[in-house]
């Protein structure tokens, strides 16, 4: 009984072992199958799969390498190949079938959409010549890559791998597209980039054309994402290229991913702005309540300037803090958008996000320093700024306006020369009155100088003529009593 049972053990493994053996065996894998094998070793030249038969797959290792020159797999990782040479012993793999072969083999893989490899051998009217198992095939300038060819010549000489698109005349008409492989590589490797795509994630990418609303962003393999013009820069934007141009490269970072119906991927939203981060959040440490700091005019509103401190941070400059000069209506008078100037941090309110800037501070009160120049009697020489009904307004210096009431005017003997005058042109004035509080500056025709002057000398010289006369009267009299 012992002995039955240790024999139907001993069956029962003889066929396991001879399944296990067996395994593959019918399963003949022919010249141009397409194999899926995972690497179970990596050589100096050669890497080896497991092609779920019997015998391993052999490839060469030099097709796989990435344009750096490295080999981007690992032991374990699958890829799909074709069968180029099968024998009782071996089984050659490749990306495509290359070598020689008959028409029959060109047909198989037109018809099963095997690659090939092929060398550009001649450019030629709308496309390339290509010499493919010694047979000559044309590809068409459109489908030998995927971006636009300017420069044809550039392909001859090299080796590439093409689908057969066109197989007619028994083999005598063979049309091939190398993009149509491309594509579909593009693709795997596509995958592998939205397998990695997270919100917030960042990449490196290149900027592949703008628009007016934005700039697309290549971040790997063709996955294309767009930057809109709000997140270009912290600065206001109002065209892309004032930021980037079609070929920079840039840093962004994923802020979307929206599903779009009717299709498999994502739209990608990206930012530039965002990777270098908040400019509000570095203000702090930057700056204080008054500084004194360049600037640019971004835009001008009713009631004053906006002014750009730092990359994405503006200040306003009210109306009133514009000059101190005049009387200010419209900011544009004064500063235009696009100009640099220099302005005062008055006050920062970080959480409302609002600092308030001065211009005019930055520039200088020139009322500080006027009464240690000048005083009341003071003859000074002004220009006339307008004309008014009550009087002239006569600038003094920068800033500092003075007044000639008209009551004045028509006081003064250059009357007529004053009523001549017009804006622009030089004026002699006196200095009647300063009031700094108030800024106002009282003024008095020149003549006002010139008579006061007048009749200090006149009273000293009839002072002086009356000495004399006295003098004469006396000696006059004097003659007359010696007559007597």
């Amino acid at each position: 009984m012992s002995d039955e049972v240790q024999n139907d053990g001993d069956e029962e493994s003889f066929a396991e072992l001879f399944e296990s053996y067996s395994t593959g065996i019918g399963q003949e894998i022919q010249v141009g199958d397409k194999v899926t094998g995972q690497i179970i070793s990596i050589g100096k030249d050669t890497i080896f799969l497991d092609t779920g038969t019997k015998i391993d797959g052999a490839a060469e290792k030099n097709e796989f390498l990435d344009e750096d020159g490295n080999f981007p797999y690992q032991l374990g990782d699958s890829l799909e190949l074709y069968a180029t040479r099968v024998t009782e012993s071996e089984i050659l793999l490749s990306k495509a079938i290359s070598g020689i072969g008959g028409i029959n083999l060109l047909r198989d893989a037109y018809e099963r959409e095997i690659p090939v490899e092929g060398k550009v051998s001649a450019t030629c009217k709308g496309g390339f010549s290509v010499e493919i198992l010694q047979r000559r095939t044309f590809c068409p300038i459109s489908q030998m890559d995927l971006v636009r060819i300017e420069t044809p010549e550039d392909y001859v000489g090299q080796q590439f791998s093409f689908f057969i698109t066109q197989f007619e005349e028994r083999g005598r008409n063979i049309v091939v597209s190398r993009r149509k492989l491309l594509q579909q590589e593009r693709s795997a490797l596509q995958e592998e980039v939205y397998a990695k795509l997270t919100v917030d994630s960042q990449w490196d990418g290149t900027v592949t054309r703008l628009m007016p609303f934005g700039a697309f962003v290549d971040i790997g393999q063709g996955v294309e994402g767009m930057v809109h013009v709000s997140e270009l820069s912290w600065s206001r934007v109002e065209h892309p290229q004032e930021v980037v141009q079609a070929g920079d490269t840039v840093r962004v970072k994923v802020i979307a991913l929206k599903a779009e119906e009717g299709k498999e991927r994502p739209k990608i939203s990206l930012s530039i702005k965002q990777v270098a981060g908040d400019p509000w959040d570095r203000i702090e440490d930057t700056f204080s309540a008054g500084d004194v700091v360049p600037g640019k005019v971004t835009r001008c509103a009713r009631f004053g300037a906006f002014v750009e401190i730092f990359p994405g941070v503006e200040g306003l400059v009210h109306i009133s803090e514009l000059s101190y000069e005049k009387r200010v209506v419209n900011p544009e008078d004064i500063v235009k958008p696009h100009d640099k100037v220099n302005v005062m941090i008055k006050e920062m309110d970080l959480a409302k996000r609002r600092i308030s800037l001065s211009l005019r501070e930055a520039l200088g009160d020139p009322w500080s320093g006027f009464t240690e120049q000048y005083a009341a009697g003071q003859s000074i020489s002004g220009t006339l700024e307008k004309k008014e009904k009550f009087g002239f307004f006569i600038k003094l210096a920068p800033g500092v306006v003075g007044l000639l009431p008209i009551s004045k005017i028509n006081q003064s003997a250059e009357r007529a020369n004053l009523d001549r005058l017009k804006p622009g042109e030089p004026v002699t004035v006196v200095i009647e009155e300063i009031r700094i509080a108030e800024r106002k500056v009282s003024l008095s025709p020149g003549d006002t100088a010139d008579e006061t002057d007048w009749k200090r000398h006149a009273r000293n010289d009839s002072g002086g003529m009356g000495t004399l006369g006295d003098k004469l009267q006396r000696a006059l009299r004097s003659k007359q009593k010696e007559g007597k």
